[in-house]
């Protein structure tokens, strides 16, 4: 049977990014300066380039936040990407299971990954604690059915049958990869739903695999564009 590789969490790179608080700014101001708008470096100079960001964000001027990009690499569990794919503000392409054999590699939750439902479990707030001893037990003698499926998967394949057909006997865990490209307005409001924060406007409850996702991707967009973050998180997270 095959060993499946058991992994458990979601992992992201930011391959490439364009843009900055300074283009925000920029944005901002062609209304006002037409041309002028232009000159990053004078704008630079000038300063308020943060007051202005605050100003934008607290009344929801948003289209200024438009004008960059970050692309990302993302390695995860199928049911993680299809909650990423609800978000139709960003541009994917995925590995496609038509094209290519997956990989044998499978999520799996780690042990001090919260899974049992409270006593005040609501499917509109879900919430968790540690899992028992036997839970894990339970999930650990389940991760076996991961290199079953694989090894009917592969026998499939070689006996003819397309890729196409035989991948439908792979589970949600499986992992796949995708690339997403989104600007930080598109990303803001991703944040907004994909993590969870007690301070924040709208509180939210996203599966922990997800926010994994979303947290990764918010590092980067702090070290690129700081003073929108703080902006961004002063404002309730909320997306302009």
């Amino acid at each position: 049977m095959t060993q499946a590789e058991i992994l458990n969490h979601p992992t992201v790179t930011l391959i490439q990014h364009a843009g900055n608080d300074t283009m925000v700014a920029a944005a901002a101001k062609v209304s006002t300066t037409g041309d002028e708008a232009q000159d990053l470096a004078k704008i630079e100079e000038e300063g308020g380039i943060s007051g202005l960001i605050r100003y934008l964000m607290r009344h929801r001027h948003g289209s200024p936040f438009e004008h960059g990009m970050m692309t990302f690499f993302v390695h995860a569990p199928i049911f993680v990407i299809r909650e990423m794919q609800r978000h139709r503000i960003a541009s994917y392409n995925e590995e496609s299971g038509r094209y290519k054999q997956l990989e044998a590699a499978f999520w799996s939750p780690a042990e001090d990954r919260l899974l049992a439902r409270t006593e005040d479990y609501k499917p509109s707030r879900p919430t968790f604690q540690t899992g028992t001893p036997e839970q894990f037990a339970l999930i650990e003698k389940h991760n076996a059915l991961y290199g079953q499926l694989y090894d009917a998967y592969e026998e499939e394949i070689a006996a003819g049958i397309g890729n196409e057909v035989a991948r439908r006997l792979l589970p949600l865990g499986i992992y796949s990869s995708f690339w997403i490209t989104i600007n930080p307005r598109s990303l803001m409001n991703v944040l907004s739903l994909r993590t969870h924060d007690d301070d924040a406007a709208f509180v939210s409850y996203p599966q922990r695999e997800i926010e994994e996702v979303a947290e990764q991707m918010e590092a980067a967009f702090a070290e690129h564009w700081p003073l929108t973050h703080k902006a961004f998180v002063k404002n309730g997270r909320v997306s302009p």
